[in-house]
C-alpha cells in the first residue's frame, strides 16, 4: 500500500520530527473487519468499554477512561503508533475528540469532513467530504469547526455547518440519510459532537452572535425525523419568557452548541445554554432565561424539568455551555449526586442533579462581574461592570471565559477535576446596534487584556471537587486550549499550543511525559482506548478555532504556531 509521511516539512530540522515523520499512514482499506453494534446498553455501559464510543467517553461526561496499563511507571516509554497528516487547504482549527469502536477510529475535521481508519494501524478505511458552500461558513463564529461524530447501531452521525445532520454506514462511509435542519448562511450553524441516545440523535445549534433563536433537537437514527425540538429562549407567553422585553426573544441568542451530558439512571439529559443576544444587556432588562443557563430535561419528549442559571442579564458572553459533568461528591458531610461545571464566568459549580439547587460555587480564574452567589443560588453581579452604548468597562474574565469549551475531565476515584483554564481579562465598549438577519448582534466591542498578576495566559489546573478548590496549577504564557483526558492509572493527558501532548500525575501535577514536538498546537481533547489487550492515547494537533481570530494579545502570543492538521496516535513501544 502507499504510504506517505504525516510529518510536516517545516519541522524537518527538528531531530524529534524527523524521528515523527518515520510514522507512516497507510492508503485505503477495504472494509471487511466486523464492526460491532453501538447500542444504547453498549452505550450506557460505555465508561467499562475499551473504546470511546462518544464525545465524553460516556454519558457523564467525565472524559475519564478506566484503563491502567499506562502508568506513572512506564508512561515515559509511550511512542508515536502512527499519524495521519490532513489536506494541506485544512488549516482551520481541529477540535474533534477522536471517537473509537472495535479497531475503528473517527475523527472529523474542519469543514465537515469525517475519516474512518484503522485504530491499530492508522490504514485509512474511508472518508466523507460533503464539500460544503461557501454559504455555510458565513455565519460560523469562531472558526470553520467540527467537534466530532455520533456512533448508533451501524452508524455514524455528524452535525455539519450547513445545517444537514448525516448519517454515514460505518463501515463503509455511505450516506445512508441527510437532513436539513435550518438554511445556512443566515446564522444558525452545527458544530457540535451529537449525542446518542436511546432511539435519538440530539444536536443543539450555534449562532448566539447572530441574533438566532437556539434550540435543541433529537432526530430518529433510523431516517432523521424529527422527534422533539426545544427552543431555549421562550416565546411570548410561555414560561420563562417575562424575564425578557416583549418581542425580544425572537432574535434571543441561547446557542446550545456544545454536548450534553445524561444520566441514564434517572432518565435525564442535561445540555447547556448559551449567551442571550444581543451582548449589549442594557437592550433587554430581565434574567433572560434560560441564556447562561444548563437544562435538565425530559429525552423523550424536550420538557424541562428543572434549570440553573449560571449568569443572569450577561453582558460579557459568558454563556453556559461548557460540560455538566455527573460526579458524586461529599461537601461538608453530606453526600451529593451532583454536576459539576468550569463556567466561562470564572466560578466552578456543584450542583444537585435531582433538584438543580447549586450546592457550592468557587472561582478558579479572577472574577470581578460575577462576583458571587447567594445562598439560594443566584448569581451576584457587580451594576458597575455593564457597559452602556458609548461607555467602557474592564472586567475580568474576558468573553472567552475563565474556561471555553475545552473538556474537563473527572477522575471520580481521587475526585479530582482536571480544568484547561484561561487568564485573560477585557474592556468592553458598549454600541447602539438593531437586529438584521445573517449579520452580527453584538452592541458591543472588546478588547483583551492579560489578567493582573497571572503567570500567562494558560494554565490546567486540579480542582478538589469536595471542596471547590485548587490542588496545583501547570502555567503557560500562550493559552491552554487542549482538553484533558484522565486515567485510572492517575494520569491526565492534555496537549497545548507549543504542540506537545502532556501526561500529568493527577494528583500532583507533575509532568511525567511529554511528546515529541508535533506539527501544531493542540486545541482537542484526547482519547484513550485499547483494541487487542493494547492501550493507545489519541489526539488531533491543529491550532485554530476562536484564539487566532479574537484572542489579541493571546493571538499574538501564538502567532508562530504551525496551522494544518495531524491525528497521532500513541502507545507503549513493547511490539
Amino acid at each position: 500500500m502507499k504510504r506517505r509521511s504525516a510529518a510536516a516539512s517545516r519541522l524537518a530540522t527538528c531531530a524529534m520530527a524527523i524521528a515523527a515523520a518515520m510514522s507512516l499512514n497507510a492508503g485505503p482499506v477495504d472494509a471487511a473487519s466486523d464492526y460491532p453494534p453501538v447500542t444504547y446498553d453498549r452505550l450506557t455501559r460505555a465508561q467499562s468499554d475499551p473504546g470511546w464510543l462518544t464525545y465524553y467517553r460516556s454519558y457523564s461526561g467525565q472524559s475519564h477512561s478506566p484503563l491502567k496499563q499506562i502508568d506513572a511507571s512506564n508512561v515515559g516509554e509511550l511512542k508515536q503508533a502512527w499519524s495521519y497528516q490532513f489536506p494541506a487547504e485544512l488549516k482551520q482549527g481541529f477540535e474533534a475528540t477522536p471517537i473509537v469502536n472495535g479497531d475503528y477510529l473517527f475523527v472529523s475535521t474542519p469543514k465537515d469532513n469525517v475519516y474512518a481508519f484503522d485504530a491499530k494501524t492508522g490504514a485509512q478505511r474511508w472518508k466523507y467530504e460533503p464539500k460544503l458552500g461557501a454559504e455555510s461558513f458565513k455565519t460560523a463564529c469562531c472558526d470553520v469547526v467540527n467537534r466530532g461524530v455520533a456512533l448508533y447501531g451501524k452508524n455514524v452521525y455528524i452535525a455539519m455547518l450547513s445545517g444537514e445532520i448525516a448519517a454515514l454506514d460505518a463501515k463503509t462511509g455511505n450516506l445512508v440519510w441527510k437532513k436539513q435542519m435550518f438554511e445556512p448562511g443566515l446564522g444558525y450553524a452545527f458544530s457540535l459532537a451529537p449525542l446518542a441516545l436511546d432511539g435519538s440523535i440530539v444536536v443543539g445549534t450555534s449562532g448566539g452572535e447572530y441574533g438566532i433563536r437556539g434550540y435543541i433537537a433529537a432526530l430518529n437514527p433510523d431516517d432523521g425525523a424529527i422527534v422533539w425540538k426545544r427552543y431555549t429562549i421562550p416565546d411570548s407567553g410561555e414560561k420563562g419568557a417575562e424575564t425578557w422585553p416583549d418581542g425580544m426573544q425572537a432574535h434571543g441568542g441561547g446557542a446550545a452548541w456544545l454536548t450534553g451530558t445524561y444520566d441514564a439512571a434517572s432518565r435525564t439529559l442535561y445540555w447547556g445554554v448559551g449567551n442571550p443576544g444581543p451582548w449589549l444587556a442594557a437592550l433587554r432588562p430581565g434574567d433572560n432565561l434560560y441564556s447562561d443557563s444548563l437544562l435538565a430535561l425530559d429525552p423523550k419528549n424536550g420538557k424541562l424539568k428543572w434549570h440553573y442559571q449560571y449568569t443572569s442579564n450577561d453582558t460579557w458572553d459568558y454563556d453556559g455551555v461548557n460540560t455538566p459533568i455527573l460526579a458524586n461528591i461529599q461537601y461538608k458531610g453530606k453526600d451529593y449526586d451532583a454536576i459539576i461545571h468550569a463556567d466561562r464566568n470564572g466560578f466552578f459549580h456543584a450542583i444537585d442533579r435531582q433538584t438543580g439547587k447549586l450546592i457550592y460555587a468557587e472561582p478558579f480564574v479572577k472574577a470581578t462581574s460575577v462576583t458571587g452567589y447567594t445562598d439560594d443560588g443566584k448569581p451576584v453581579q457587580d451594576p458597575s461592570k455593564y457597559p452602556k452604548a458609548g461607555t467602557t468597562i474592564d472586567t475580568c474574565p474576558s468573553f472567552l471565559g475563565g474556561k471555553n469549551w475545552w473538556s474537563v475531565s473527572y477522575d471520580p476515584e481521587r475526585h479530582i477535576a482536571v480544568v484547561p483554564s484561561l487568564h485573560a481579562c477585557m474592556s468592553l465598549s458598549g454600541k447602539s446596534v438593531s437586529y438584521m438577519e445573517g449579520l452580527p448582534y453584538l452592541g458591543e466591542g472588546f478588547e483583551i487584556k492579560p489578567e493582573p498578576g497571572s503567570e500567562g495566559y494558560g494554565e490546567l489546573q486540579a480542582i478538589d471537587v469536595n471542596t471547590g478548590k485548587k490542588l496545583w496549577g501547570h502555567w503557560s504564557k500562550m493559552p491552554w486550549n487542549g482538553g484533558v483526558a484522565t486515567t485510572a492509572s492517575g494520569l491526565a493527558f492534555s496537549g497545548s499550543l507549543d504542540g506537545h501532548l502532556y501526561a500529568f500525575d493527577v494528583a500532583t501535577g507533575k509532568v511525567l511525559w511529554e511528546s515529541p514536538q508535533l506539527a501544531s498546537g493542540i486545541v482537542a481533547q484526547p482519547s484513550v482506548f485499547e483494541v487487542d489487550g493494547k492501550e493507545y492515547v489519541a489526539v488531533l494537533a491543529g491550532y485554530g478555532g476562536a484564539n487566532p481570530i479574537w484572542g489579541g494579545p493571546m493571538a499574538d502570543v501564538a502567532k508562530d504556531v504551525p496551522r494544518g492538521g495531524t491525528l497521532y496516535v500513541f502507545a507503549l513501544d513493547r511490539g
